[in-house]
């Protein structure tokens, strides 16, 4: 097979050739990131208006929802626009983004996560020096040291995965996804990426054991709370950041651990949609539903602009 050496465009895999199908998951796509959209637009909004949010947990916690944010839109739109246009079709430079920026994201997720268990530790292992050590400027130094090593990583990668030699432009996923574009290498070029990868999961194994030495830590002090409500309390606000990083470590870990085949599976898609949408679903819900102050808030919130439409409402029929 000829070399494609910079194709110009690259041909996304089909979830069906038929067509009521396509249509099918259209709709269950569009849904998907119609729920995230508003999920995490929603906790966004809620921590950004109320001042009682503004705390080092909840600062984190906006930041985590623009991540998810970001990282579905990357991948889930185009798949939505190739199934209403019956097209397999994205662009070279459509495709460098979506690595660039799917990257960016899902490894400024896993840092803000990490950030989250340290937040989560100093609050009840060491509630005493918490104001001391989650300061306003340490916090904005975290996210912003979060995003710049994030977006160095993101950079690295996609340009070792775009310096090789394509020999086709069949991507076997349905968005550009790193270890599917490899599988396309004709040249050796490929091996110093598939370095780069094992770099990022070591790293991302040793986020993985900080947390979890972490919470073996928050665990312990919380056993030695006298008070069965200060344990709830305190259980509360850590069950569902374990729930959220567990979920996207180990599905992360199942999909890029692996070097990449010849054979495409239906394993490699599988785990695609579990790390690239379900976390960005799940994640308003799980922090949100247990947690009575963003409830207090979103519904302050939904309040408030019930009762502003009713008052120009009837301002507006007060004029007639």
């Amino acid at each position: 097979m000829d070399n494609l050496t910079s194709p110009t465009t690259f041909l996304l895999l089909e979830f069906s050739d038929v067509r009521e199908l396509q249509i099918l998951h259209l709709f269950a796509f569009l849904i998907l990131y119609l729920t995230s959209l508003i999920g995490n637009l929603l906790i966004i909004v809620v921590i950004a208006l109320d001042h009682h949010l503004h705390t080092p947990m909840y600062f984190f916690l906006m930041n985590l929802a623009i991540m998810d944010l970001g990282s579905i839109s990357v991948s889930v739109p185009k798949s939505v626009a190739n199934s209403l246009l019956n097209t397999r079709s994205i662009s070279y430079s459509g495709c460098v983004a979506q690595v660039l920026f799917f990257v960016l994201f899902e490894a400024c997720d896993l840092a803000l996560l990490t950030v989250m268990a340290h937040d989560r530790y100093v609050a009840i292992c060491n509630p005493l020096q918490y104001e001391i050590v989650m300061h306003k400027v340490a916090c904005i130094q975290m996210a912003v040291t979060a995003w710049m090593i994030s977006l160095f990583y993101a950079a690295v990668h996609t340009g070792g995965t775009f310096a090789v030699t394509f020999c086709s432009n069949i991507v076997e996923q349905f968005f550009c996804e790193i270890p599917q574009l490899l599988k396309l290498s004709c040249s050796n070029f490929y091996v110093v990426e598939l370095w780069s990868i094992a770099i990022g999961n070591t790293i991302g194994v040793g986020c993985f054991i900080f947390i979890i030495v972490t919470y073996v830590q928050i665990f312990l002090t919380v056993l030695r709370i006298p008070s069965l409500h200060g344990k709830k309390k305190a259980l509360s606000t850590c069950l569902p950041h374990l729930l959220v990083i567990s979920v996207f470590i180990f599905s992360v870990v199942f999909a890029y651990a692996k070097p990449p085949g010849k054979v495409s599976s239906n394993m490699d898609m599988a785990f695609a949609m579990v790390y690239a949408v379900t976390p960005p679903i799940l994640n308003p819900f799980i922090y949100s539903i247990r947690n009575k102050e963003i409830k207090s808030a979103l519904w302050k919130l939904l309040s408030c602009g019930i009762s502003s439409i009713y008052y120009n409402t009837m301002c507006l029929y007060g004029n007639y």
